[in-house]
């Protein structure tokens, strides 16, 4: 799962997802395993591919503050991205490729633990944000899923442990259970009174008109 910034003028195709914002703290938010973690949970699947879908991933998603929160993370996220267009275009490799090696526990090229230095950094910022300073999961090496014996191994992700994410991710639903309920007992604001409407003569509705 990877967010990059594209220029407002495209036109993009159907099965992209859209996020409309353009600060550097959304995309360290988004692109945190803080986020994956709610979205692998949420998300559907193609084949064995994660489906994400604004609806179910985002629009649920809890955020840990308003703004200004989110501003806290600029310049961590700046720092990633730049670091990674910096590398790509370095690499002369697209995202896909270039995460595909991040993953990759035999990879040991500099610029790649440097991005994973700078990733676990982002997740710290992250997880900070969210007041979890306790919270200090490591990101390991591990299989996508467990293949059966005739089958080919499944891809490597470079995540959390199972345990780390189950934490993040209760914390999440808990958080979102009660911004839920907060927003469902707010008391909505009164309405003004209603004016008594002036009933208005043909000859001076003609003159108002004009």
């Amino acid at each position: 799962m990877a967010f990059a910034f594209l220029p407002n003028q495209a036109v993009f195709a159907n099965t992209l997802d859209i996020v409309a914002r353009d600060n550097f703290g959304w995309f360290a938010l988004l692109q945190s395993r803080v986020h994956e973690v709610w979205a692998r949970f949420f998300a559907s699947s193609f084949e064995d591919r994660l489906r994400y879908t604004p609806s179910d991933c985002l629009e649920t998603f809890p955020l840990p503050g308003d703004e200004t929160i989110l501003a806290t993370l600029e310049k961590v996220g700046q720092q990633y991205y730049e670091t990674r267009a910096a590398l790509m275009q370095a690499t002369n490799q697209g995202l896909t490729t270039f995460y595909n090696r991040v993953n990759d526990p035999r990879e040991h090229d500099p610029i790649i633990v440097r991005l994973r230095e700078l990733h676990a950094a982002m997740d710290r910022e992250v997880l900070d944000a969210y007041g979890w300073t306790k919270l200090r999961p490591v990101a390991i090496h591990e299989r996508e899923w467990e293949a059966e014996e005739d089958e080919q191994p499944a891809p490597w992700r470079l995540r959390w442990p199972e345990a780390d994410r189950d934490v993040v991710l209760a914390r999440l639903l808990e958080l979102n259970r009660r911004r839920h309920e907060e927003e469902s007992h707010e008391i909505p604001p009164a309405l003004p009174p209603r004016r008594r409407r002036r009933r208005v003569a043909p000859a001076e509705l003609m003159t108002l008109l004009n």
